[in-house]
């Protein structure tokens, strides 16, 4: 599809809220492609519908090395959280740096598909980070509000 301009830190959007998805339509298929290509092209693991400016609730994960798993999450919810990590965060928002960051080191979301079918995504480690850091995006939430010390340059964002 299409490769989207990927928004970075200081943009506005990236600080609102984005809104439910209340049927899924060609625009919306669209965006979808265009978002895993977009994610793809970037080397990233994740992201959320805001970071390509759009304020809707759709968020792509694909935590593999070959991008052979992508995951579709559409109005995205938490429903577990549980144990904790620390480690190196990054951002295709926040090109060039990384940060210390703590999560759950498990991950239970509640969410649609592609299809608009209800799913739960479960997910340890980077998976869980992944799901917690793309969820954040949609409340207009950045990791580097939750780096602990400094940001630090990095050679590739994870994100």
């Amino acid at each position: 599809m299409a490769i989207r301009n990927i928004r970075t830190i200081g943009d506005e959007i990236l600080t609102m809220n984005a809104r439910p998805v209340k049927e899924m339509t060609p625009r919306i298929k669209t965006l979808i492609e265009d978002m895993l290509d977009t994610m793809y092209d970037a080397q990233g693991v994740g992201l959320a519908a805001p970071q390509v400016g759009v304020l809707k609730q759709i968020v792509v994960i694909d935590v593999t090395e070959d991008g052979s798993q992508p995951i579709v999450l559409i109005n995205p919810q938490i429903v577990k959280l549980s144990g904790t990590q620390t480690g190196q965060e990054g951002c295709l928002s926040v090109p060039g740096k990384a940060g210390i960051v703590t999560r759950a080191n498990y991950a239970k979301v509640r969410a649609l598909n592609a299809d608009m079918v209800e799913i739960e995504v479960e997910g340890e480690e980077l998976l869980a980070r992944a799901l917690q850091h793309e969820i954040d995006h949609l409340s207009g939430v950045l990791y580097v509000s939750k780096v602990e010390g400094e940001l630090m340059n990095a050679s590739a964002g994870e994100e």
